[in-house]
């Protein structure tokens, strides 16, 4: 079993490192399964190398419609934005309210090394660009709107 302590959590200088590009993004199934499983673990919704201290642009992701990882993410972030509710599973026990573009447009490596590019909206689309702010090492905390940062039980925020 996966132990949480996996988890870096605020505080660990190295959630504020950027993460270094992939020179082989195939090279990076046995960390991207690693990745899965900490997440599943800590029932979060998406999850950043840099989490784990592991300095290298990777990113993965599972709701319930869908999942995936990237290797070298890239976005493009669309024009409408909405505010809303976000926590960190490297900030346990808080969240806040964060803007967020309400569409992206993903592109990287899959877990083959293959390119792809793809369009995300609404949740997916928050998960994308909240884990590649981990491998720039920015957190949620960084983004949330003014006086919305407060305690919440686990159970009522999902950590992204």
């Amino acid at each position: 079993m996966i132990k949480l302590s996996e988890i870096l959590i605020y505080g660990d200088p190295r959630l504020r490192q950027k993460a270094n590009e992939a020179t082989d993004p195939g090279a990076h199934a046995q960390l991207i399964e690693r990745m899965r499983r900490v997440m599943e673990d800590a029932n979060g919704i998406g999850l950043a190398s840099t989490q784990l201290g592991e300095m290298i642009r990777v990113i993965v992701w599972k709701t319930d419609t869908h999942s995936g990882a990237l290797v070298n993410p890239e976005l493009t972030l669309g024009e409408e934005q909405e505010i809303l509710q976000e926590g960190c599973l490297s900030v346990p026990g808080m969240a806040a309210d964060v803007k967020r573009a309400t569409r992206v447009e993903a592109c990287g490596y899959d877990e083959t090394g293959r390119r792809v590019k793809f369009k995300a909206h609404g949740l997916i689309a928050r998960v994308l660009q909240h884990e590649v702010d981990h491998l720039d090492g920015v957190l949620f905390l960084d983004r949330c709107e003014p006086g919305t940062l407060r305690p919440t039980p686990a159970t009522q925020t999902p950590g992204i």
